[in-house]
């Protein structure tokens, strides 16, 4: 018996690899194929099933183009309703890999076909249970995102989730590892761990979803509350993933495609093309394409894709760090954001060797924002972290304006005012300068490697809370403000 996760960090995703006497499995696969098909072909081994927890709200999988290639089944829990054919398993049956066995089990409440597979190993013992995004480490799936209006609320969900896991879970032996579809970083959990596996004793020991004495009505509300509204893109993912797709091999061959400077001009301005630069913060600072929007891609690059490009069709362009066109076009797939027509072949550089015209984002050091604070800032300082960020510890007189919500709050900010914007690092508050400049805005500075140098500084900065101790209420309160 083989089992590799095979995790993917810029996504907080957990795929799966099972492998037993020449037969295989995957789990949750990702949009590009070619990875699992080498692996397949190297251990010389058929892939039989394609094994789907759920309609991921987050990523589109893989399965339609493996199952083409492979000609493996496809395999849901009940109450799965796809356009394609499917194995629609029934809750409790069992399926053989090689010598192993996969025992479904229908854990509805993150979603209602949510499934969790329990492996058996060769000697018929529970071993593991690969779940979704039932169960996470730390945490449990948030019930909020496959509501239906009028039909289903989150609090219906999260009794079915509450059922779930102490019908199928809880029961299970304290041994049984649990492999969950995602670790910290995702947006479908509030509290997930670092780890990305462990056993479900210590979930049981830790897990506050799982406590013993926790009665339904506890459960439905420690579940539901401090929900921040899902990125916009969930519901387009899920749909694809119910639907259908374009196959990726046509997906990335449209989009790697080298352009010279006039053909990128031109797609910009005949397709309104989206001109999207993935190179480093520092490096977009220095120098840009006039407009273009900036997701660097050694950040969480799809995440903040799906969550500020609205129209999951737009037609982009792509100017990239040398080398990583490709890799561009896959992690875009892998949110749906399949309509790539291309990147500026040569970069920034031939850009500028063309006789384009060049932008640029003014910055300034901690240091230099400290003493421009002394003498009274002529402008707004703008905190574009997370609000339990802001609430742990923030500049003295900071507005807190989360990149999360930037679209949904443009009417709050003014072309004619002055904006200094820090984040974490620098990443988040270039992605929002970038958007500013390209909507218009030109009084926009940039904090240098934002709050790790201001709390290094002599900027005026507020005492620390720690997270753990915020109330709920004050966190709510925070989040109704930038909704």
């Amino acid at each position: 018996m083989q089992v590799e996760q095979i995790y993917t960090g810029c996504l907080a995703q957990g795929a799966y690899y099972i492998e037993s006497q020449g037969e295989a499995v995957i789990i949750d696969p990702l949009r590009e194929t070619q990875p699992y098909l080498d692996k397949l072909a190297e251990a010389g081994v058929k892939l039989k099933y394609i094994f789907e927890t759920h309609f991921h709200a987050d990523f589109v999988s893989g399965h339609l183009d493996l199952a083409k290639k492979t000609g493996a089944k496809i395999v849901y829990g009940p109450q799965a309703a796809t356009t394609y054919d499917i194995y629609s398993a029934k809750d409790g049956e069992e399926l053989k890999v090689g010598a192993l066995t996969f025992k479904v089990l229908h854990t509805p409440g993150h979603t209602l076909e949510s499934t969790t597979y329990l492996l058996r190993n060769e000697a018929g013992e529970d071993y593991a249970i690969f779940s979704g995004d039932t169960l996470f480490l730390g945490d449990v799936g948030r019930p909020d995102l496959a509501i239906k209006q009028g039909e289903i609320t989150k609090e219906d969900l999260a009794e079915m989730l509450f059922e779930s896991l102490r019908t199928k879970i809880i029961p299970l032996d304290d041994k049984v590892i649990v492999y969950p579809g995602h670790g910290a970083g995702s947006a479908c959990g509030k509290n997930l761990s670092t780890d990305t596996w462990g056993y479900l004793g210590d979930q049981k020991a830790t897990n506050y979803a799982l406590r013993a004495d926790m009665t339904k009505e506890e459960f439905v509300e420690e579940v539901t509350s401090g929900l921040l509204p899902p990125p916009q893109y969930f519901a387009k993912n899920a749909m694809m993933n119910k639907a259908g797709y374009d196959s990726f091999d046509d997906v990335l061959k449209t989009g790697a495609v080298a352009l010279t400077p006039e053909e990128f001009e031109a797609l910009a301005e005949s397709e309104e093309a989206l001109m999207l630069d993935t190179r480093h913060q520092d490096e977009f600072a220095k120098a840009h394409v006039p407009n273009s929007i900036f997701i660097g891609i050694d950040g969480s690059f799809a995440p903040w894709v799906g969550a500020l490009i609205t129209d999951i069709k737009q037609p982009i362009i792509l100017i990239t760090p040398e080398g990583r066109e490709e890799e561009v076009v896959t992690r875009l797939a892998r949110v749906g954001y399949d309509n790539t027509l291309g990147y500026l072949s040569g970069g920034l550089e031939a850009w500028a060797k063309a006789g384009k015209e060049i932008d640029a984002v003014d910055s300034i050091t901690a240091e230099e924002l400290a003493g421009q604070m002394g003498e009274g800032l002529k402008g707004e300082l703008l905190d574009v972290r997370k609000p339990t960020e802001y609430l742990a510890q923030h500049v003295e007189g900071a507005t807190n304006f989360p990149l999360d919500y930037l679209n949904k709050n443009m009417e709050r900010l003014s072309r004619q005012s002055t904006y200094f914007l820090h984040c974490l690092g620098g990443y988040r508050s270039m992605i929002f300068a970038s958007i500013l400049q390209a909507r218009g805005f030109r009084n926009l500075v940039d904090v240098q490697k934002g709050w790790r140098a201001i709390e290094a500084s002599t900027v005026p900065v507020t005492n620390y809370a720690c997270p753990s101790t915020l109330t709920q209420e004050t966190i709510d309160q925070a989040v109704a403000a930038v909704l």
